[in-house]
């Protein structure tokens, strides 16, 4: 391992079992070059669910003006691959994965995906060594600071931009928006149309960056509300 488990315990300030913040560390390609070894794929789903309950909890109490949808997107992106890919490297934790020689040679240590997933397994190694209230603080100190970055771009949102990011974060490919317009020339309203899975979002505006702006907005309102929606 590149790194020192016993560093990186004394980083997090956390009292973290070494057995399995070594498994939290362990990607998939190294367990597989290395016979068959565990990975850190079961700890990062715990990771996601105790992050997502924390954060979750948090915004509920400190935001409690915003109505569901304010919440789910700024829960979104706080949790996100973008977000936690930082956390991750403030913590310098690319330096201490385990990770295959393909991993390795292709820049694996700085993968945001990567990255992401060995924080949830962090998170979830943390939650099994220190229980809830502890991992609970542990996870405000270090999101905290995405939760001000996030919410800071939120209030002047721009709707395509954050469509776009949706977009390209599900592999989505590019917004497809298609504009059409009626009215006489000095008095047009313009309509943009996009097509998603549960069908058509429109906006509509005496402009076309208004019309496309309107189903932004509304498409990332379906997108992040199917997300947040119970089972």
């Amino acid at each position: 391992m590149s790194g020192n488990v016993a560093e990186l315990r004394e980083s997090l300030g956390l009292e973290i079992d070494p057995e399995l913040l070594v498994l939290a560390l362990t990607h998939r390609s190294f367990a597989h070059e290395a016979g068959g070894l565990p990975t850190n794929e079961r700890l990062e789903f715990l990771g996601d669910s105790v992050l997502g309950i924390i954060v979750t909890d948090h915004l509920f109490h400190e935001f409690s003006t915003h109505n569901e949808y304010q919440l789910s997107t700024i829960r979104a992106g706080v949790v996100s691959q973008d977000s936690l890919s930082r956390v991750a490297r403030s913590l310098n934790l690319g330096r201490y994965l385990l990770l295959g020689k393909g991993e390795l040679k292709t820049g694996g240590r700085d993968r945001p995906s990567i990255l992401c997933d060995a924080m949830e397994a962090v998170i979830g190694a943390a939650y099994l060594s220190a229980g809830y209230e502890a991992t609970r603080r542990f996870i405000l100190r270090l999101i905290i600071p995405q939760i001000e970055r996030v919410t800071s771009r939120c209030q002047g949102v721009d709707w395509r931009t954050e469509l776009a990011g949706i977009f390209h974060e599900r592999g989505m490919g590019e917004p497809q928006f298609v504009l059409s317009d009626t009215g006489p020339d000095h008095d047009k309203t313009y309509t943009a149309t996009l097509a998603l899975a549960d069908g058509d979002v429109t906006g509509s505006g005496k402009s076309k960056r208004a019309a496309l702006a309107q189903a932004a907005q509304l498409a990332c309102e379906v997108l992040v509300g199917k997300d947040s929606a119970p089972a």
